[in-house]
């Protein structure tokens, strides 16, 4: 498993990795090399079978994310070099998206740009009401590359993303869980509680069904209902081959709960 840094801090427990962002004095934006340090962490994951949830959240109770240290763009080289980061694994929010372990994102604080396209390609969010949302890139003459436009007009529909993209002002957490876009509100103290609670709990099902229910969701979002209803018969029945599956029925036959060992 890559480690993280002073920046980035990474913690395992039981089946559930928690990826702390670590710069609370600016906000938790996001520097080059954080961008890197979660790509390659993100390739772990996705290859580590004793990683079965994760839960991303940023320190100091200020920000989840202001989104990129804009200070540090730089890095990235020329605007063509930029255009391509996906393909050199240096695009952090891309990332998030890219794992196929469910993804909670724990949130008090500000969640903007960047910071809201982690959100987005998160599977379940989770806020504070104090939190605050924004895509403020159209005021500096851009807007996000990295899902903001496409992510965050399918989890809340063109209207509302509308009035996030276009204007660039804020809702707190209150109106994103009314938007949908937070699934649950909870107090600060409670936050990381209720975030493991739900990691805990996706983590303890099996491994094979929770990837392809994943899967299934996304499918859901990128193709029209007929075809998405074959996929997902056709991902039900593979399900139903794994040493999981036979489990799963012997456990509920037997009045117990189940051992998943991800087969």
């Amino acid at each position: 498993m890559t480690e993280g840094n002073n920046d980035i801090l990474v913690e395992q427990s039981g089946h559930v990795l928690t990826v702390t962002l670590n710069r609370p004095e600016k906000l938790n934006a996001m520097t080059v090399a954080m961008d890197r340090i979660v790509n390659e962490l993100v390739y772990d994951v996705n290859n580590d079978d004793s990683v079965r949830a994760v839960i991303l959240t940023g320190a100091g109770g200020r920000a989840f994310s202001a989104g990129s240290d804009i200070t540090d763009l730089h890095e990235y080289g020329s605007n063509w070099e930029y255009r391509n980061r996906f393909d050199k694994r240096e695009d952090y929010a891309r990332a998030i998206y890219l794992i196929r372990k469910p993804v909670v994102a724990a949130i008090d604080g500000y969640c903007i740009g960047g910071g809201l396209e982690m959100a987005s390609a998160s599977d379940i969010r989770l806020a504070t009401a104090r939190s605050s949302f924004g895509a403020g890139e159209i005021r500096w003459g851009w807007h996000g590359g990295s899902g903001q436009t496409q992510l965050l007009t399918h989890l809340v529909g063109p209207g509302n993303a509308s009035k996030l993209l276009l204007t660039g002002e804020r809702i707190d957490g209150v109106e994103a869980h009314r938007w949908g876009l937070v699934q649950e509100l909870a107090e600060p103290e409670a936050l990381m509680v209720r975030a493991r609670a739900l990691a805990e709990t996706m983590a303890g099902l099996s491994p094979i069904a929770v990837q392809r229910t994943k899967y299934m969701v996304r499918v859901a979002q990128n193709v029209g209902l007929d075809a998405g209803l074959l996929v997902e018969n056709d991902s039900f029945a593979a399900c139903m081959t794994t040493e999981d599956a036979v489990e799963g029925q012997r456990a509920f036959a037997e009045k117990r709960t189940p051992q998943f060992k991800g087969r």
